[in-house]
């Protein structure tokens, strides 16, 4: 049937194109079940592990499912940093990636009762604190007042 001339026909053309994706569907699609597990780096190795444990329970098994997350997860994040390094942003865009963090709180740094909000003040607050001494006479004589030690060549 190549020529569509009438409404009938497009009518049905369209529910047989309907049909052939249903039984698509329905031979190929997988249900997917939603658990805690259901994360980017969850494999398919991860589920049989699984499997394997909970239809036996022994020790082993939860070793070997647990090492399986472990190496699977590593895989993961490894490949994910990688791809996400080798873009134009590089490693800076891993920011945007992981989760944001909270700073820790921190003090404003003040002098003279003034908080040093801006570069030049607190430039005027650094010198002036640690620069107080500078070319002020010096009294050396507090050095003669400390017992020396005997000098050995």
């Amino acid at each position: 049937m190549t020529n569509i001339d009438n409404s009938e026909k497009l009518e049905w053309l369209v529910s047989q194109l309907v049909l052939i994706v249903e039984q698509s569907w329905s031979k190929n699609a997988k249900k997917s079940k939603i658990s805690k597990h259901s994360k980017q780096w969850w494999s398919e190795s991860c589920s049989r592990a699984l499997d394997t444990y909970r239809s036996i329970r022994s020790r082993e098994n939860w070793k070997f499912f647990k090492s399986t997350v472990k190496n699977t997860k590593r895989s993961f994040f490894d490949d994910k940093i990688q791809e996400i390094t080798n873009k134009s942003w590089g490693s800076w865009e891993l920011m945007n990636w992981v989760k944001k963090r909270k700073l820790p709180a921190t003090k404003v740094i003040t002098h003279n009762n003034r908080p040093c909000l801006t570069p030049e003040y607190l430039w005027t607050a650094l010198h002036s604190t640690f620069n107080t001494a500078l070319h002020h006479p010096v009294n050396l004589s507090v050095l003669d007042e400390i017992a020396h030690k005997p000098h050995q060549a």
